[in-house]
């Protein structure tokens, strides 16, 4: 159970979340060059996994999805439309009302709720939860852990559940040089010595390198299937994306989608996704 002092944290997040997504435009960033190629990335995944899934001849409708942190429903939605049975849960009201406002045919359950608490749901309720959200959200290790444990809690042996993060080095280099306040970021504690970001509320996001995510992966018992750039360099080069001609476009995501899960681009993508599957337990 979470104290007194955690609750009162939790409170703070959501207020600065809602005062947030009441100005910010996701459905916006999303139809952008870059946010499409997140968008489009993430979305090969998720069916990539619900393909293996449908494998032993599934029906959509008998495929369950979670989407925590589901803003005003990006990916529940189209999921929904697909034919696949999904519950999107969502702690901002104005994002859960654009949600439920956007789905005229009634397709998706929606609740107001957080990741580190789906106690709505029972164990083993759905086949794959998508995390899409709730780290960027998340200040602390612990309430990191507790929402990696409800998400597998919930999920079905065998199911997946994929993670999204923003990664260190995109805010470092964004935020830190590009934008220039490198200097007071290191001077008031956002930018440790090893230039790791220190964020809490007031900053609304937090950033992590993939040790993180290993350290994360083992406190819970993850088991990794793979992990993938969501938009790799795209958020670098937003002028250019925006610039290209449609054709050109489907080239750099043919390219992007062709190195995605390369090593060597995975900490300098703006997102990370961490695809994990819910192992049997003997």
């Amino acid at each position: 159970m979470r104290s007194k002092i955690q609750k009162q944290e939790w409170i703070e997040i959501v207020t600065e979340l809602e005062e947030y997504y009441n100005k910010f435009n996701e459905d916006k960033r999303l139809t952008k060059p870059h946010g499409q190629v997140e968008y489009r990335t993430s979305m090969k995944y998720i069916h990539e996994c619900l393909d293996r899934l449908c494998h032993g001849g599934r029906d959509h409708a008998d495929i369950r999805i979670l989407d925590v942190g589901a803003g005003t429903g990006a990916y529940a939605l189209p999921l929904a439309a697909e034919g696949y049975a999904v519950t999107a849960v969502e702690p901002v009201r104005h994002n859960l009302s654009r949600l439920k406002q956007k789905d005229t045919e009634g397709k998706v359950k929606a609740y107001q709720g957080n990741a580190m608490d789906l106690k709505r749901f029972a164990d083993g309720s759905f086949d794959v939860v998508l995390l899409f959200g709730p780290m960027y959200h998340l200040f602390t290790f612990a309430d990191k852990v507790r929402a990696m444990q409800e998400a597998l809690r919930v999920t079905k042996d065998g199911g997946y559940i994929l993670i999204a993060y923003i990664m260190n080095e995109y805010g470092v280099l964004s935020y830190g040089f590009r934008e220039g306040h490198v200097k007071e970021c290191l001077a008031d504690g956002r930018l440790d010595q090893n230039f790791h970001c220190v964020s809490g509320p007031k900053e609304l996001y937090d950033y992590v390198r993939l040790e993180d995510m290993e350290r994360l992966n083992a406190a819970v018992g993850a088991h990794r299937v793979k992990i993938i750039a969501a938009d790799g360099p795209a958020n670098y080069m937003r002028p250019l994306l925006h610039a290209m001609d449609a054709e050109t476009f489907e080239l750099f995501m043919r390219y992007h989608l062709s190195t995605c899960e390369r090593a060597e681009l995975l900490g300098a993508s703006a997102h990370l996704v961490d695809i994990i599957r819910k192992e049997p337990v003997d």
